[in-house]
């Protein structure tokens, strides 16, 4: 049940962002574990990326915790209304993070789709269920999370970690067989050349 180890989120972003795919989320609320499969994911470095909150080290509010040392949850608000999980990236002081665009539930499925849409699973329609958890915003609001868990310590294995896999859940799954594709970040048109970046990466069909 142990969490990755800091030392996996201190390195080169794209290549964690891709590593990332497969990986499991755990949240702990209310004494009860829910778990998502990560299925799609982005890069942003501050360092070269006019897409990242913190390009050329710009560091404010909102911004510091993409400063934090690596493995800690960078989340923040979009539109008023849609929260968006990150985990930061590389050394401390380098301002980089992976954004979890979206993911597949692998534990604590009724407590997510009342979450999500206040009904059981049983109840979703085919596009909800479809649509689960195909976004940055659903992901959260499934698993509860707020700019309340911006900053948590993705490594203390407390509230909010991350997992190699469903099995150290006790979970099986049939192995992966998607192909890992890349393309173009959404999203982000105001980014200049940063929009052509291949940074984001999920799984296609099988």
């Amino acid at each position: 049940m142990a969490p990755l180890p800091s030392g996996f989120y201190d390195g080169d972003t794209v290549e964690i962002a891709r590593r990332l795919l497969g990986k499991v989320i755990v949240r702990e609320i209310q004494g009860e574990r829910l778990a998502c499969r990560i299925t799609e994911t982005e890069a942003y470095v501050g360092r070269c990326d006019k897409a990242c909150h913190a390009y050329g080290y710009r560091k404010t509010a909102r911004t510091a915790t993409l400063f934090a040392p690596p493995g800690r949850a960078y989340i923040y608000l979009i539109y008023g209304m849609y929260h968006c999980l990150n985990f930061v990236t590389e050394p401390e002081g380098e301002p980089a993070a992976v954004l979890i665009r979206g993911g597949e539930p692998v534990l604590g499925t009724e407590t997510m789709a009342r979450l999500r849409f206040g009904k059981s699973p049983e109840q979703l329609t085919p596009y909800q269920k479809k649509h689960f958890l195909d976004g940055p915003g659903k992901l959260c609001k499934a698993l509860a999370l707020t700019r309340e868990e911006n900053g948590l310590d993705l490594t203390r294995g407390e509230t909010l970690w991350v997992m190699d896999s469903p099995k150290d859940l006790g979970i099986v799954l049939p192995p992966e067989t998607r192909p890992i594709c890349t393309g173009k970040r959404i999203g982000i048109d105001y980014a200049e050349e940063a929009v052509d970046f291949p940074w984001r990466f999920y799984y296609g069909q099988k």
